[in-house]
């Protein structure tokens, strides 16, 4: 079954985040939708590379399976301060559906929202601080409920291998890990 996944960008995303996930995914089979907070479906990401989303986050209604923010600064402030997207995660969470964030992104996005409340989670190591002590993780990648996060930009492909866990079982991310090379 291929399962719907929304991944948000903003101008100054990380790029490795962001095109890391989109290909796994991809990969896997997912219908990936990649969808930009800005006003125009252009971003410009943290390292100067241009991405071009399908479309923009005011523009998506539809459930998905999966929402994932990639981190990045000043990236995930602006994914933070898009109130469809916010919007967007409230109602994923509220529907008992998945979302993930990497690097910056789960403490500069997720948390003020409240999308961390009693959970688990970890954050790249210049953000670890900005999460609650007692349920702040230095893990690679952690998944706890509804929620996966991850670390930054080194940790990227194992966050990607791990969404594909989620949705489709280890067998489905290790048939999508072997003809990568990946050990």
């Amino acid at each position: 079954m291929t399962k719907q996944v929304l991944v948000a960008i903003a101008d100054g995303s990380e790029e490795i985040e962001a095109v890391t996930v989109i290909d796994v995914l991809r990969r896997a089979g997912a219908e990936v939708t990649v969808a930009s907070v800005e006003a125009q479906l252009m971003i410009t990401a943290s390292r100067g590379v241009k991405l071009v989303a399908d479309r923009l986050v005011s523009a998506c209604r539809e459930e998905y399976d999966l929402i994932v923010l990639p981190g990045g600064m000043p990236g995930a402030e602006r994914l933070r301060d898009c109130r469809a997207l916010v919007e967007l995660l409230q109602r994923q969470r509220e529907g008992g559906r998945r979302y993930a964030a990497i690097c910056a992104a789960p403490a500069v996005a997720l948390l003020p929202h409240g999308l961390l409340e009693q959970t688990r989670a970890t954050a790249h190591p210049a953000f670890q601080q900005q999460l609650p002590a007692a349920l702040a993780s230095v893990e690679r990648v952690v998944v706890d409920g509804l929620c996966i996060t991850s670390r930054g930009p080194g940790t990227a492909l194992e966050f990607a291998l791990t969404l594909v866990a989620e949705l489709y079982g280890q067998a489905a991310a290790d048939a999508v890990a072997a003809p990568m090379v990946v050990p």
